[in-house]
């Protein structure tokens, strides 16, 4: 509905209160980045009057201004905010020309953050609900009740019905102390929203090669000769990153491949637009493969020594004619053919993904099936090829990569016994004490430990909540709900997700802003609003999509009666009495943990992935030179950080003191390990039934093993009589941890690592790529219907899974699909964002400047769908779900969906089914712009691995209103 408004100004009751200054002039998109400071080339700081954006004014006169150097808090790009700040007040924002990132730019979103930060939406102090009403309290009084309505609660149900939702807004360090906050506390139901976005990403490009993240890098799409995206759309969910690919484009030639549903505004810049039937990628991807396999157009020497299984990828790909592929996906095989020799002639190229393709029922066979294809084409361990991953939260890579997960601690060292017995010497924790936080489970005869048990993922707290206790794989249903930096919005099912609110014993909301939650349910009593800060009120590190990690300064002090979130958290440890155990190694000025504390504690943890040579002062030195960094390589060229890559992407081996440079394309041979160069990791073992798993005679540059190897021991230095070169400190660490059973992983020392570099050779082993997946459902990637279709020919073909048990919660696959639902809802429903707003939108919604431009939630409806409906452009409709929900939104007649497609953005909240919920927010914290959630018609349906919720693929009816 990106359409000029009559007078500029908003509709509905909150008309007076948006940017009344500008009542009389219509701002369009290129008018708000020209007044919030964005012109071509950076932040021009003009107003629509030519005049200078002054949005705060300094408490007195004069002052030195100041400027600091921020990351912007919404994509995962890792744009440079620089903030001009004078007696302690934000005044200014200018370009951040130095960053290596965003290169001075900024979307319209990064260009607003200022009024993000300083904004009189925010939640301003404590506040509970009482007689339905929201009330101000004091902090001590929140902690306090909240503090002994936990405890009563974890002694009656156990630790497990508390359930601790993080965030992708957390710095690293607050990540971390999260996530070691619940294991303090005793439980696993701790999750953060990288559930809800990429989890089957992590899931299926870990299990492929050893590492779930972003290969490559913005920046390296410079060096691509080929670009195939499929299921995003980066013009509007992460502008700045389509700086990178129209260069590749422009000065490469590079051929840009856009695959979606929709016409998107990132399809409009493409050379070749596939459109494909929501919930098809597996298909589509292995349409071209087919051509590519039918030609030999593969790279078979790099199959034959760097990948495993791909016999059997062919096997499963030649039943993909073009006949075949078109019949499921519409997408033509010709054109198929015509992709796939694009690519075939144009490498190195690069493929990009995001949640167009993760948010399925068969997420993790779409992300695996995406790895499958590069590395068919010998597009890994190259410069302008890799899987280029785009992450939608500012940190919600690293909130990732610290374990604010249900199913492992930080580092992804899973919940294992060996995982625990680290982490507590890390923590120089009791281990036994630790033990006793967590509860055991007889379930079906068997005794469960529930400290190594997977918790219920964010995408089904729901179910714990409401589910039959005897259904569940814990002691008690979910009671408490604590949602800190969470939009509920963005989670699908959201009529029984209000139910559930309704139900908890207690709702508690950390945040900024109140946030959906608080105006969801229809609670009386028993909620609280805990007013947290930005991250421009704090301090620590953060880490992009590309893996580099940057370090925020503070730009001014806590706004408000608002604390910093790991204020909050210690807060609470004071409260359970755990205070002096779980900080130990980590000092507290006044009630505020200090932040480089805390990256260096978890630096002496997380070897698996290298985030131990990141310290905050090499983080800092980046920041204060970003200027010296290589737009395209990320490497500095001279001065202090010399030979570093910006932001020391993971890995980072070793510790500090080794000055590993970070790692800019992952299982790049061409490079020594000590230089950023890597070998796929061997986490699978040697060999899988007589088949060799370990590189095939490639290794990389300099590695004094000229094959394959598995990973490092010191069982391993000693048979190699590398053991001599570890310092007597070094083996002392090795010996207290496990002797010659300790591994690269293990060792607090850091001297397996250390070693092993310094003879070129990968900690991690040096392994093939598995294109075959023996653990999973599919161990290889297949098409399967969703579970909502209009194909109902199908589903015979390609049927859902059968009904199971995983994550402690019953999930339902064919019980559902058996159902024919398409004639009641015909239409395919997909959702996506939209350039204005992030998330669930609370914050930005809030944004004077962001609120203008999008002031109506809708619907997108194809020309002939609406003609057949009776559907009016820029009328109300009603859009129905299969599971009983409705929503009342405008309808956008275009063509940018098919026939039979319909798409809604997911950024809006505070109506529910044709009802405005404004008068349930707290007086004065309500968003500028209200609108229904799409989440209220979306349905059921999880993935199969990690419980990632179908968004992209459901059904729905659209009427006139």
């Amino acid at each position: 509905m990106l359409r000029k408004k009559t007078n500029g100004v908003a509709k509905g009751s909150r008309t007076g209160s948006l940017l009344s200054p500008l009542a009389a002039k219509t701002m369009d998109r290129r008018g708000f980045l020209t007044a919030s400071g964005v012109a071509v080339g950076g932040l021009a700081a003009l107003s629509l009057t030519s005049t200078r954006v002054e949005a705060a004014t300094p408490s007195t006169g004069g002052g030195e201004v100041v400027r600091k150097k921020s990351v912007c808090t919404h994509c995962a790009v890792g744009c440079t905010v620089e903030a001009e700040v004078q007696n302690g007040v934000w005044t200014g924002q200018e370009p951040a020309w130095d960053s290596p990132i965003n290169l001075g730019a900024h979307c319209a979103k990064g260009a607003a953050v200022r009024e993000h930060a300083h904004n009189d939406r925010r939640l301003k102090y404590p506040m509970k609900m009482v007689n339905g009403q929201w009330q101000k309290i004091p902090w001590d009084q929140a902690i306090n009740e909240i503090g002994d309505k936990m405890v009563q609660i974890r002694e009656e149900s156990g630790p497990d019905s508390v359930y601790w939702l993080g965030s992708a807004k957390f710095s690293n360090e607050q990540a971390y102390l999260f996530r070691k906050f619940a294991a303090y506390w005793g439980t696993n139901n701790v999750d953060h929203q990288a559930r809800i976005c990429h989890s089957t990403t992590v899931a299926g490009v870990a299990n492929t090669w050893g590492y779930g993240a972003m290969t490559n890098s913005f920046n390296d799409i410079h060096n691509s000769k080929a670009i195939f995206l499929i299921g995003g759309n980066p013009a509007e969910a992460h502008p700045v990153s389509l700086l990178h690919i129209l260069k590749a484009k422009e000065e490469n030639n590079a051929p840009l491949i856009v695959c979606d549903p929709r016409f998107t505004r990132t399809a409009a810049h493409a050379d070749e637009y596939v459109r494909l039937r929501p919930g098809s990628d597996v298909a589509l991807v292995w349409g071209i493969l087919w051509h590519i396999f039918e030609n030999r157009w593969e790279d078979k020497e790099f199959i034959r020594t760097r990948v495993y299984g791909m016999d059997e990828i062919r096997e499963e790909v030649a039943r993909w004619n073009p006949a075949e592929v078109e019949r499921v996906t519409g997408a033509p095989g010709a054109q198929l053919e015509r992709v796939a020799r694009t690519l075939a002639n144009n490498r190195p190229g690069t493929i990009i993904w995001c949640m167009g393709g993760t948010q399925h029922t068969n997420g993790n066979n779409n992300t695996r099936a995406y790895c499958i294809l590069q590395l068919a084409l010998g597009n890994m361990g190259v410069a302008g090829g890799g899987t280029n991953i785009f992450r939608g939260h500012d940190n919600v890579q690293g909130a990732t990569d610290l374990g604010v997960l249900a199913d492992t601690l930080p580092g992804y060292y899973g919940l294992t016994a060996g995982a625990w017995a680290h982490w507590a010497r890390v923590w120089d924790e009791d281990l036994d004490w630790l033990k006793g936080r967590f509860p055991s489970f007889d379930k079906n005869g068997k005794t469960l430990a529930m400290m190594n048990e997977k918790g219920i993922p964010v995408s089904r707290w729901i179910d714990g909540v409401l589910e039959a206790k005897e259904n569940l794989d814990q002691p008690d249903n979910t009671r408490a709900m604590v949602l800190w930096g969470h939009a509920p919005n963005s989670q699908t099912r959201m009529l029984e997700m209000k139910e559930a609110m309704e139900k908890l014993d207690l709702l508690v909301v950390v945040d900024p802003f109140p946030t959906v939650s608080a105006v969801l349910h229809d609670r009386k009593e028993g909620a609280y609003l805990l007013p947290t800060t930005t991250q421009f009120e704090t301090t620590g590190s953060v880490t992009a999509s590309n893996r580099s990690l940057q370090w925020r300064e503070k730009i001014f002090e806590p706004l408000f009666d608002s604390k910093v979130d790991h204020e909050i958290m210690k807060l609470f440890a004071d409260k359970f009495g755990f205070t002096d155990r779980m900080f130990r190694n980590i000092a507290i000025e006044g009630d505020e943990p200090v932040i480089e504390d805390i990256t260096r504690e978890f630096n002496r943890g997380m070897w698996t992935i290298g985030y131990t040579g990141q310290s905050p002062e090499r983080l800092k030195k980046h920041m204060a030179y970003q200027h010296h960094f290589d737009r395209t390589s990320l490497r500095a060229v001279g001065g202090p950080c010399d030979g570093d890559t910006y932001g020391l992407p993971w890995p980072s081996w070793g510790t500090p003191e080794m000055n590993h440079p970070g790692t800019a394309n992952l299982y790049d041979l061409s490079l020594p390990v000590s230089q950023g160069g890597l070998t796929f990791r061997a986490r699978f073992g040697v060999e899988r039934d007589g088949v060799n798993l370990l590189a095939d005679g490639v290794y990389s540059k300099n590695s004094e093993i000229k094959d394959g190897y598995p990973e490092f021991t010191m069982q391993m230095l000693m048979d190699l009589g590398w053991d001599k070169d570890l310092t007597a400190e070094e083996r002392a660490s090795i010996d207290a941890v496990a002797g010659a059973e300790t591994n690269w992983k293990t060792d607090l020392s850091g001297g397996i690592q250390r070693v092993a570099i310094k003879h070129e050779c990968a900690p991690f082993g040096n392994a093939k790529a598995r294109a075959v997946v023996w653990n999973f459902p599919d161990p290889v990637p297949v098409h399967r219907e969703p579970l909502y279709t209009t194909r109902r020919d199908l589903v015979k073909d390609y049927p859902t899974y059968a009904d199971k048990h995983f994550w402690r919660v019953p999930t339902l696959y064919e019980s559902i699909q058996k159902k024919d639902f398409s004639k009641d809802f015909p239409i395919i429903l997909t959702s996506g964002r939209l350039v204005e707003y992030e998330g669930g939108g609370d914050e930005t919604r809030s944004n004077r400047w962001l609120a203008e431009l999008q002031q109506d939630m809708f619907i997108e409806v194809n020309t002939r769908d609406a003609n057949n409906l009776n559907i009016r452009d820029g009328k109300d409709v009603w859009v129905s779900g299969p599971e009983g929900g409705r929503i009342r939104v405008k309808a956008m007649v275009t063509e940018r969906v098919g026939e039979g497609v319909a798409f809604m953005p997911f950024h809006f909240g505070g109506h529910l089914e044709g009802k405005d919920l404004r008068d349930k927010y707290p007086k004065g914290s309500d968003p500028y712009v209200l609108g229904e959630s799409t989440n209220t018609i979306q349905t059921y349906g999880y993935d199969s691995v990690t419980q990632m919720q179908e968004t992209k693929a459901t059904l729905c009816s659209i009427m006139p209103a």
